[in-house]
């Protein structure tokens, strides 16, 4: 079979011609793909921009290997035959990269994530971190501790996805204690004012203060604000030291676990 693929007049220079071609489209594709990525940034979406960049450059791999085939005199009727019994072979030899393959297809029209989300992969206990980037094959995660991990495209498909970033916004919550003789509505005053001096925690959604219990030591409260996705993690964090130091500046305090021990006396003891 493979004498009918090849004939026997192929030549050295054939070959090294050939070889030229595949290397100029190489570098052809990598330059063309770092000029697309440059030139259009500002306009379209970084993941998006990575897949037209790819497939550009994939298209100018194959048109290479496309072109050298008459300069290798090869038989494509022959080369089909062949190749489509090495595909049956490779087929069943790599289910796992083909599934892998069709489910990056997939997360490409459907895009549950993007390059620069922070997501978690496998739910709460799953992989968290930032998406790097999504290849045909895998997908890759930079986690908070600076740790790359690649994760297989078919796991991303069939897993949940969290997102933290799809939406613009974001709430997260605190649990402020206040002791029982100070003034409550002086507190709600205050957490309120450091929450609308930061320029980053949105009015609408409006945030919240309110009493969620009466605890055994102290008046629990509890502060809710909305801020953009992307500055959430700086804004919480900001805050939570803002309000603090502001409550203890107007003589409130956050309270001790308290408790009261009563001891019998020695009249009691003889009785």
């Amino acid at each position: 079979m493979w004498d009918r693929v090849l004939y026997q007049d192929i030549t050295l220079w054939d070959v090294f011609i050939s070889f030229i071609i595949i290397l100029a489209a190489v570098l052809i594709g990598k330059v063309l793909s770092l000029n697309i990525k440059k030139r259009f940034k500002d306009i379209i979406s970084k993941d998006r921009l990575n897949t037209i960049a790819k497939t550009v450059y994939y298209i100018i791999i194959l048109s290479s290997f496309i072109a050298v085939l008459p300069i290798l005199n090869i038989n494509l009727s022959g080369f089909m035959v062949a190749g489509g019994i090495m595909a049956i072979v490779i087929g069943f030899a790599s289910q796992s990269i083909v599934s892998n393959l069709i489910s990056g297809v997939f997360l490409t029209f459907e895009r549950p994530l993007r390059v620069d989300d922070v997501v978690s992969i496998g739910g709460p206990d799953g992989t968290l971190g930032m998406v790097e980037d999504i290849r045909i094959i895998s997908t890759s995660l930079r986690t908070f501790e600076g740790v790359y991990v690649r994760i297989p495209n078919e796991k991303v498909f069939t897993s949940n996805i969290t997102n933290f970033l799809e939406n613009v916004a974001r709430r997260f919550e605190y649990n402020v204690g206040i002791r029982y003789q100070d003034d409550a509505e002086r507190a709600y005053e205050i957490i309120n004012e450091v929450i609308e001096e930061h320029p980053l925690a949105l009015k609408n959604p409006p945030p919240q203060v309110f009493v969620e219990d009466l605890g055994s030591s102290a008046v629990n409260l509890k502060v809710r604000v909305w801020g953009p996705s992307t500055e959430w993690f700086q804004i919480r964090m900001e805050l939570l030291w803002r309000i603090k130091k502001r409550l203890e500046d107007n003589g409130i305090k956050i309270p001790f676990n308290q408790q009261e021990v009563w001891f019998m006396n020695e009249h009691e003891k003889e009785k």
